[in-house]
């Protein structure tokens, strides 16, 4: 049975509050792209110039990761973690009461900024306070993150149809603002604090010549890998409403269903990627999991109905099977002291790729009313990231034994 083991009350309560905040984090940046497609009827107005309202804080998810981790190593991460919960909460309640594309492009900017403190700060604090295998510990949070993007959808939809497009902002933002309150009482209570890094997650130094490959190829994998993972996000209802055959019903609804299939299926496919990466040298796990996305993506250009679903949930289940390994590729070789500032400049890659994939996708949707170019183009850059990847060094050709 798969299972986190947890040393002391500590380690639970930040696994616990990392766990909730990556489902939330996933829920925030992904429940747009089902609530847009509400807003085209209540305001009357096309899918590409509503979907665009969220290119300033895709943007923003990306540019403020770095100063996010920068201040993550400075001041702590569950401190960073209230900011987090309640910014991010509040900004989606803001966007509840939206009543033009300027307001609510303000307010989607401010989720987008806040969004962004959870990946630079979280994830590196998981790492240190993880006392079992420790792709295990980021399957187990990776996990959270895709029932979000799944959650995203099912909660959207359900709202939208039971009380209106402002309630799926609402309530989501409400539990954001929960959380920080209840991380915030941990806090005051010594429940939780800042912990330094144990021996058994210490990272080692790459050699120079090893860790400037291993910078050059991870900016070229998680750039790509995030324009992969934003432009199937931000497409996935639309394909499925232009191409479910039926399968999505009449409703919002049914449309955040087949969403959250995918993305619930993507989610404990990172159990078998965080095994793997555990067991077996990172680069092939990696590289194996970006060489699966490659024809999968291009049947999705093609695919309806059924084939459409299941290959939309293997693709998407191999984009988050390398999760863990490539998390673990940036940990393991950068000191732990600047890890804040290692995630932070990998997000802003890997997030910084949002805005261009929003961009793509309501260009191509603009322009061709389908998306067979978009996910053509995607799995182009699929094979770019496997090539890239390949040129990674074995783990005994990178660390230096430390001494």
């Amino acid at each position: 049975m798969f299972f986190i083991p947890a040393h002391n009350a500590g380690s639970f309560w930040i696994l616990l509050f990392s766990s909730l905040g990556h489902l939330f984090n996933h829920v925030c940046i992904a429940f747009y792209f089902v609530i847009v497609l509400a807003l085209e009827i209540d305001w009357a107005m096309p899918y590409h110039q509503l979907i665009e309202l969220w290119t300033l804080g895709a943007l923003m998810v990306g540019v403020a990761a770095l100063p996010a981790g920068l201040l993550g190593d400075r001041i702590g991460a569950p401190i960073m973690m209230v900011i987090y919960f309640m910014g991010m909460g509040m900004c989606s309640i803001g966007a509840a009461t939206a009543n033009s594309t300027t307001s609510m492009l303000v307010w989607l900017t401010g989720i987008g900024t806040f969004a962004a403190i959870y990946h630079p700060v979280a994830i590196p604090w998981l790492v240190r306070s993880s006392s079992g295998a420790q792709g295990k510990a980021l399957a187990f949070n990776g996990i959270f993150g895709s029932l979000g993007g799944a959650l995203a959808g099912l909660m959207s939809g359900w709202l939208i149809d039971f009380s209106g497009w402002r309630a799926a902002f609402m309530v989501p933002g409400a539990i954001c603002l929960f959380l920080g309150i209840a991380l915030g009482l941990c806090i005051y209570c010594g429940t939780i604090a800042n912990r330094p890094e144990s021996e058994r997650t210490r990272t080692h130094e790459a050699k120079g010549r090893g860790l400037l490959i291993v910078f050059v190829v991870l900016t070229v994998t998680m750039f790509m890998a995030g324009l992969i993972f934003y432009g199937t996000q931000t497409a996935l209802p639309k394909l499925f409403e232009l191409r479910s055959d039926g399968l999505a019903g009449s409703g919002t609804f049914g449309i955040g269903v087949l969403v959250a299939v995918v993305y619930t299926f993507a989610g404990f496919t990172q159990l078998v990627g965080g095994g793997l990466a555990d067991r077996y040298p990172l680069k092939y796990v990696y590289a194996g999991a970006i060489l699966i996305e490659i024809p999968l993506l291009a049947l999705a250009a093609v695919s309806s109905g059924g084939i459409l679903l299941l290959v939309a949930i293997v693709m998407v289940s191999a984009n988050a099977g390398a999760l863990p390994a490539e998390n673990m590729l940036l940990a393991k070789y950068t000191p732990s002291n600047r890890h804040g500032l290692a995630f932070g400049a990998k997000f802003v890659l890997a997030f910084g790729a949002g805005p261009l994939a929003v961009q793509l996708v309501s260009y191509v949707q603009g322009h061709t009313g389908e998306f067979f170019w978009l996910f053509m183009l995607l799995s182009a850059l699929a094979c770019v990231a496997f090539i890239a990847a390949a040129f990674l060094p074995r783990s005994t050709e990178l660390v230096a034994q430390p001494g």
